[in-house]
């Protein structure tokens, strides 16, 4: 019995063993997914739990820099949970013994996933970044990125429409200053779709378009306005 009952504990320490590995950060895709090297390779690794930003979202390119700050170019132990439809393995990530999904979600970088998510850690850590309006928790509304991922975006720009409406105050406003700049709060979303610095102010100003201010020193895509 004492036998058999060291044989499962040998195994069942191969299988944790097996289920964490090493390797060096080498790349970061976004701010929930990097490339470790294992094996000689590059392997895409997408942290679990947490869901950031997606790249054309606000805050999408400094969840990546927190990211980048937190693993690039260090060396990360992966507890692997297996992989994702998309060939990803999917981990918890710490780097040089930092939780990175769980800092993620403390800078206010990444939402708590809360379809995949089980860590209630990871749910308190997001409702402290949420109330100290930490990272992206400065937006008043900031939607999710698996909402954005389908179609969210038009909804909350929608939704943000109607709710000013309802103050009978913002939505005139937007029109009367529309009417007399020639601009709308129409369909652009960049700074490379602006055809001046007013047009940029305008959406910054006017339409909340949040994203053309990537410092927040209250400038515009600063490539135009200089």
């Amino acid at each position: 019995m004492k036998n058999l009952l060291g044989v499962l504990l040998m195994l069942c320490s191969l299988a944790a063993w097996a289920a964490e590995w090493t390797g060096k950060v080498v790349g970061v895709s976004d701010g929930d997914t990097l490339t470790v090297t294992k094996a000689g390779r590059g392997t895409k690794v997408r942290l679990v739990e947490i869901d950031a930003p997606e790249s054309r979202q606000d805050y999408g390119q400094r969840s990546k820099q927190s990211l980048s700050e937190l693993c690039f170019g260090k060396n990360a132990t992966i507890r692997d949970e297996g992989h994702d439809k998309y060939g990803r393995v999917l981990g918890r990530v710490f780097c040089d013994g930092i939780d990175a999904n769980a800092k993620q979600v403390k800078r206010g970088m990444a939402w708590f996933y809360v379809q995949y998510g089980k860590d209630t850690a990871l749910k308190l850590a997001e409702a402290e970044a949420r109330a100290a309006k930490l990272g992206l928790w400065a937006d008043a509304n900031p939607i999710p990125p698996w909402e954005y991922r389908h179609g969210g975006g038009a909804k909350k720009a929608k939704a943000k429409s109607v709710a000013a409406s309802s103050t009978g105050t913002w939505g005139t406003d937007v029109e009367d200053k529309g009417s007399k700049t020639g601009f709308s709060c129409g369909g652009k979303s960049r700074c490379g779709d602006m055809s001046s610095c007013a047009e940029a102010r305008f959406y910054l100003e006017q339409c909340g378009l949040s994203r053309l201010d990537r410092d927040h020193d209250g400038v515009p895509c600063e490539s135009i306005c200089r």
